[in-house]
């Protein structure tokens, strides 16, 4: 029977408010993915990562850079050599005059240039499938955080079952020791035994309480880190108590994969883009081909015969700005470096070197799943015998103390033989639960080494 269609029952059978106040497992993996906070940052860096793979592809269209330029200044030139390190030096043209002056008009460039990788040899489509293997990386550990905060939160949750489960044992077990202490105090006030013994029933009972209050400290403790994992306000949680009287019962399965474990996947997502990016390294080697076109207009406040005449210029702003010549260059431009060649094995062998330890993470992984899944199932198969021992240990120590409440009721045993009693009882009562609350445990370690947090639910019988 799944979660929802008990719930449902519980639904028929119990108050509204009950059904309200009940947290069932099923909704509490729901809300623990719904609301950490590390699962939702990397939804952010999945949604991250699919903006970079957008902005690559636009990296196949053509870069149009448009120029106004407006200015104003002299034009002396001289004759001899120059280079410009490391940025654009004047641009004054003009022939070479006699002697300096100090004439300055405006000038203008209007500018239109167009450079358009139309064959890159692989290098965007290379780049574009990292990308696209970035995404998938972060899909993966969106994924493998999802599982490995479920697999935590339905621990957090049978410990705190555990928990509130052995209070409960705790409190039954001060109530008898009350019933105890009600029979030693009515028995020794009538003076069939020594007050001795009503003080030593009293010492149960006050320990019976302590325990009480310990267990309550310690159903406080995971309340709050269930809370923490749910990223909820701490608050009491009435759980699913089904846990506590029925053991799982799992289908027998053949040995599965753990190829499709979470955690392998992330690893193998990781290991393509090592992959996809060793491809693009080696596209760095081959050349580019790229179209452009410029089209240019200049406008200049000095005339054409500036050299000959050095008054023929005018400093007026108008003047400048206007268009006077026009031209248009157009061509293909085939780049290559060669030293790419050299420089860029280097990158490609580090590349190699990453993608050859990520398989070692992998094999590593793979075996260590593989150790898991035996493990675990060796765990559950113990569980469920420990639990039909212990049930067989609880119903003995039940019937031991309801003879030595009968023998002592009657004056036929001593306080100490009652107590002791009922602290076998406890004890029995602490490893059924215990034991109970194990063989869930168990399912959950089956699940986290095959990666399939639905094997919990499927163990859920009617």
């Amino acid at each position: 029977m799944n979660l929802s269609f008990r719930a449902l029952i519980l639904w028929l059978g119990c108050p509204a408010l009950s059904f309200a106040q009940l947290t069932s497992l099923e909704d509490v993996l729901l809300r623990a993915e719904k609301n950490y906070q590390s699962i939702k940052k990397k939804e952010i860096n999945i949604q991250a990562s699919q903006e970079r793979l957008q902005l690559q592809k636009t990296y196949y269209l053509p870069e149009v850079t448009l120029i106004a330029q407006q200015s104003f200044g002299t034009i002396n030139a001289q004759n001899g050599p120059m280079y410009s390190q490391g940025g654009l030096g004047t641009a004054a043209t003009s022939m070479p005059l006699a002697e300096q002056n100090w004439n300055a008009a405006f000038g203008s460039l209007y500018l239109a240039n167009v450079n358009w990788n139309i064959y890159t040899f692989g290098k965007l489509a290379s780049k574009e499938n990292i990308e696209i293997a970035d995404t998938e990386v972060h899909q993966a550990d969106l994924h493998q955080e999802i599982f490995q905060h479920q697999i935590k939160t339905a621990a957090a949750y049978f410990n705190l079952l555990v928990s509130q489960r052995l209070e409960k044992v705790q409190h039954e077990n001060h109530t008898r020791s009350e019933v105890i202490y009600t029979i030693a105090k009515a028995r020794a006030e009538s003076g069939l035994i020594p007050e001795v013994d009503a003080s030593l029933a009293k010492a149960e009972m006050s320990s019976a309480q302590t325990a009480t209050i310990n267990a309550n400290d310690h159903v406080l403790d995971y309340n709050k880190k269930l809370a923490d994992l749910l990223v909820e306000d701490f608050t009491d949680y009435q759980l699913d108590h089904y846990f506590s009287s029925n053991t799982p019962s799992l289908a027998q399965e053949t040995a599965s994969s753990s190829e499709m474990h979470p955690s392998m996947l992330f690893i193998a997502q990781k290991m393509n883009k090592s992959r996809k990016q060793e491809d693009h390294l080696h596209t760095l080697k081959l050349p580019s081909l790229s179209l452009f076109g410029v089209f240019q207009g200049r406008g200049s406040g000095f005339g054409w015969n500036y050299v000959q005449d050095n008054a023929a210029f005018s400093s007026s702003y108008l003047k400048g700005i206007g268009v006077d010549r026009m031209n248009y260059i157009v061509g293909l431009n085939l780049s290559w470096n060669l030293t790419d060649f050299y420089r860029t094995s280097f990158k490609v062998n580090e590349q190699k070197l990453i993608t050859k330890a990520l398989d070692f993470d992998y094999q590593q992984l793979q075996h260590e799943l593989s150790n898991q899944q035996s493990l675990s199932e060796s765990k559950y198969k113990n569980a469920l015998i420990k639990v039909k021992e212990s049930r067989i240990q609880m119903q003995a120590a039940t019937d031991a103390f309801q003879q030595q409440k009968a023998l002592y009721e009657n004056g036929l045993t001593t306080i100490v033989d009652f107590t002791q009693a009922l602290y076998l009882l406890n004890r029995a009562e602490i490893n059924y639960e215990i034991a109970q609350n194990n063989s869930w445990q168990a399912v959950i370690l089956i699940a986290a080494s095959k990666g399939d947090i639905s094997i919990i639910t499927k163990a859920i019988t009617q």
